[in-house]
């Protein structure tokens, strides 16, 4: 009876591919494997069938997609930050197809056991969100990681600015410095303001971070190119970003305790599980001495 079950299950999924093919007129699967290979130069990590097709599939759906002008530019500024190389119809259509197919897969067991099919939609609407959602920690990771690094640059523009006041000069020098995040970011500010103004790229630049601590710096660069003297300024910005800086490492350091003492633990068992085995191995010894 299951048997017969799981094989209808299988005969089923594979009808709706091979369906899929031929009306939607996907390319076949090794075509699609040789042309991400072709296309990434083996970059991109080995895929399987499925995924291939997932993902011909996303750029069907991506095609016909349509999102306003305003959520379209909001997730395009998302993905750029978090460094994701897709479109936002692209993004939005593999989401969509990753909610729903959960849904598909249950639709023939839920003939069998109904209960599946609300269970796999809860699924679904969580999946969804999910992945909504995965985007976002991409980009507070990002984010993180070139707040790390502003207390540093900070340091550098106001060490700078005693004897210079060139700010395109000073952000191309700290690029060859910087870490890759904020190496990439300042690549494009550079490049925007070599074909624009000056202003406008640096508030774009803090638009794209959207970090409070950039902002703060962004505002001594827009003085500074409004022909402000804001050396004062940014010496007493590096100073509180260096307080900032000791608190996070402080906070690091505190936590660094706990993990230690979890593996002293883990040693401690360890020293005394040889201890005990040694002593029963003398023990057994001892007694096998008796009973001769």
């Amino acid at each position: 009876m299951y048997l017969t079950v799981y094989i209808s299950i299988a005969l089923f999924i594979f009808g709706i591919y091979m369906i899929a093919i031929e009306q939607l007129k996907f390319p076949t699967l090794q075509t699609s494997k040789y042309a991400i290979t072709f296309y990434t130069q083996g970059k991109v990590k080995k895929q399987s069938k499925l995924e291939i097709f997932l993902d011909d599939l996303a750029g069907r759906l991506a095609q016909i997609l349509k999102i306003n002008e305003y959520k379209r530019n909001q997730i395009l500024t998302k993905l750029k930050m978090a460094e994701i190389n897709k479109s936002p119809e692209k993004f939005m259509a593999e989401n969509i197809i990753k909610s729903i197919l959960p849904v598909i897969l249950a639709i023939p067991i839920s003939f069998i056991f109904p209960i599946v099919f609300p269970v796999a939609v809860i699924i679904a609407i969580a999946t969804y969100f999910k992945g909504l959602g995965s985007l976002d920690e991409d980009i507070r990771e990002v984010r993180e990681k070139i707040e790390y690094e502003i207390p540093r640059f900070t340091r550098d523009i106001a060490e700078y600015l005693k004897s210079d006041r060139n700010i395109l000069l000073m952000l191309e020098r700290y690029k060859n410095t910087a870490g890759e995040h904020l190496k990439r970011e300042l690549e494009i500010t550079i490049a925007d303001m070599k074909t624009g103004n000056w202003e406008r790229a640096l508030t774009r630049f803090e638009a794209r971070i959207q970090s409070p601590m950039l902002s703060d710096v962004i505002r001594g660069l827009i003085a500074v190119t409004r022909g402000d003297d804001s050396q004062f300024y940014f010496q007493i910005l590096a100073h509180d970003f260096k307080v900032l800086e000791l608190e996070r490492l402080k906070a690091e350091a505190m936590k660094r305790p706990s993990q230690i003492k979890k593996y002293s633990f883990i040693l401690l068992g360890s020293m005394l599980l040889m201890y005990i085995v040694i002593i029963g191995i003398a023990i057994m010894q001892s007694m096998e001495g008796m009973f001769l």
